[in-house]
């Protein structure tokens, strides 16, 4: 998949979207919730895979990345915008699938902006 944006806009879109530290993520994708949702292909939901990819990326260094590891970017900032635009559940966000998907791809809706 190719992306019309440039690295730069990826990078800002990534920054603000991918709120959840590597650390944090980490031990995010070793939960039972955080297995629980998503499409399970292999034993491991796609969102679950792409968590463990964000991980690696984030200790990357931006002039380090890897074409396939921008393409990657564009994937999960996009991934996080039709999300997001869906709406969460009217309650219990906190405890809900729609929250622990976002998770896996490395944005926790209820992380305040730092």
């Amino acid at each position: 998949m190719s992306s019309s944006k440039s690295h730069d806009q990826i990078w800002d879109e990534w920054r603000d979207l991918v709120n959840m530290a590597p650390a944090t993520l980490e031990d995010w994708l070793d939960t039972e919730e955080s297995k629980s949702v998503g499409d399970n292909d292999d034993g491991e939901s796609t969102g679950h895979k792409s968590g463990r990819r964000i991980v690696k990326i984030k200790r990357t260094n931006k002039d380090e990345l890897t074409d396939d590891q921008w393409d990657h970017m564009a994937t999960v900032v996009g991934y996080i915008k039709r999300h997001l635009s869906q709406g969460g559940p009217d309650d219990d966000v906190k405890n809900s699938d729609w929250r622990y998907s976002l998770m896996n791809w490395g944005h926790d809706p209820l992380k305040e902006d730092s």
